[in-house]
């Protein structure tokens, strides 16, 4: 929507794109996209913006409701549910969990992504992963755990300086009082988990919600029975792996 409101006080002041994008200091293609919703403004757009087109406060009242977000739209509900969450668990089965992510370690996860994308939107993306990473240090701290298979920690994602980085943030985070962190032995022969990656929430109202994601499939949900057995799993999952002190020394074991 904002997008269709730049565009028609664009053309109502008789600017092109080009014409725009060189009066406020942007390109033309920059300009597309916040045309097309493809990104969101940023750095200064909506004010110079508004007053290019002669808005008169149009373009800056209708830009406080835009994010600025790079986050899929279907990602945004589980997002406004995770900013504010009481508690959250995540067994994860191939990658550091996006909390978890040091900045390089994010941006070759996301660089790797098909099909390919910008370098603007891949930068984009990982300022939202970290972005998300306040729910670790917010002042009211949510309960947070995780569950992790030792092949999720095991692959140089990055090359060898950014996997020894990454591992030693893990550690790093793994010390907070509010988090828990253990692994999964890979010598076990079976567990709960090998159906796949899942997060759990807890809200501070009580509400319960899974968050499943596979590939280009995704679901939110907070139906029984399927989320009651998801954190019954997670319970037993928890009670199989090691325990934090010792996940910490397999996770050193990497490291070194």
């Amino acid at each position: 929507m904002f997008g269709r409101l730049l565009r028609h006080f664009r053309e109502r002041a008789g600017l092109t794109q080009e014409a725009l994008g060189l009066r406020i200091g942007f390109s033309k293609s920059q300009v597309a996209m916040v045309e097309r919703g493809n990104r969101p403004p940023r750095g200064g757009f909506v004010e110079r913006a508004d007053a290019a087109v002669g808005a008169q406060g149009a373009l800056m009242a209708a830009g406080e409701d835009v994010t600025g977000s790079y986050l899929a739209d279907w990602f945004e509900d589980f997002a406004k549910l995770e900013r504010l969450a009481a508690a959250r668990h995540e067994y994860e089965t191939h990658v550091v969990p996006g909390l978890l992510q040091t900045e390089a370690y994010a941006r070759t996860v996301l660089q790797g992504g098909y099909p390919p994308v910008s370098e603007d939107v891949v930068e984009g993306r990982v300022a939202d992963r970290l972005a998300r990473q306040s729910l670790i240090t917010r002042k009211d701290p949510a309960a947070l755990s995780f569950v992790l298979e030792l092949s999720a920690l095991a692959r140089p994602i990055g090359g060898r300086a950014t996997h020894r980085a990454q591992l030693a943030h893990i550690l790093e985070v793994a010390q907070l009082r509010h988090v828990t962190l253990q692994v999964m032995p890979p010598h076990r022969e079976t567990h709960n988990g090998l159906s796949g990656p899942f997060v759990l929430l807890e809200t501070k109202e009580q509400r319960r919600l899974a968050y499943l994601e596979v590939q280009d499939h995704r679901a939110l949900t907070d139906q029984e029975p399927t989320v009651g057995n998801l954190f019954g799993k997670y319970g037993n999952m928890r009670a199989q792996a090691h325990d934090p002190e010792k996940s910490c020394t397999e996770i050193e074991k990497l490291a070194k």
